[in-house]
């Protein structure tokens, strides 16, 4: 867990660190934090689970298309956590 718990917060800072340095560029940086993915594998791996509450692929996918679109202008730097339904 600790391996997993580190190299997520590098990925954290690592975007923000990367998002300030090309910010005058127009570039912008994010990154996409989802929860446990509503696939048939995970499905399989965690039968028990309320996979309801899991966020669907093409609802992650959206996510990721919105932030790379040109419609999105103006967050830079972002964990965009995309957690499904409570």
């Amino acid at each position: 867990m600790t391996a997993y718990a580190a190299s997520k917060a590098a990925l954290a800072a690592l975007t923000v660190a990367l998002a300030e340095e090309v910010a005058r560029e127009e570039i912008l940086v994010n990154a996409v934090a989802p929860s446990i993915i509503d696939t048939p594998a995970n499905r399989r791996a965690m039968p028990n689970a309320d996979f309801d509450a899991w966020p669907k692929v093409d609802e992650v996918a959206a996510t990721i298309v919105f932030l790379a679109s040109p419609d999105h202008q103006v967050t830079r730097g972002a964990v965009v956590p995309v957690y499904g339904r409570a």
